[in-house]
């Protein structure tokens, strides 16, 4: 608290800089981390949805539109991560891969060693929600 005041009142020279440094690194990561961990619930649940169309569920499509909406909140709280939504997106995708083998009990090798997705894909293509399922 004492460092936030004193940067508020302009007392430079009174900062722990490294300490401030580092709180500042410290947030970033975990926006980053925040954003990767949405994205990669949304990557599975693709993965799974054109994988395994026959066990298609609202779930899935649920949980694609809400981790869709938190990365979107997640964004608009932190716009200095546009400059990385790239490294986001493959860091979400490989986690989302191993993940997607492991719900499946399909092969790793069913999953293609890169995202398949565009990022456009991954947030706009519609998942209809099947009533019946």
């Amino acid at each position: 608290m004492e460092q936030a005041a004193a940067l508020r009142a302009g007392n430079l020279s009174t900062l722990d800089r490294e300490n401030l440094a580092e709180e500042i690194e410290s947030l970033g990561r975990s926006e980053l981390s925040s954003l990767v961990s949405a994205w990669r619930v949304v990557l599975l649940h693709m993965l799974k949805f054109d994988c395994q169309p026959e066990r298609r569920t609202r779930s899935w499509a649920l949980s694609i539109r809400d981790q869709r909406d938190q990365a979107a909140d997640v964004l608009a709280d932190s716009p200095g991560l546009k400059c990385r939504l790239d490294e986001a997106m493959a860091r979400a995708y490989r986690g989302a891969r191993l993940d997607a083998s492991r719900e499946t009990g399909l092969p790793l090798r069913t999953f293609p060693e890169t995202c398949p997705y565009t990022r456009d894909e991954m947030l706009t293509r519609d998942f209809p929600i099947d009533s019946n399922s």
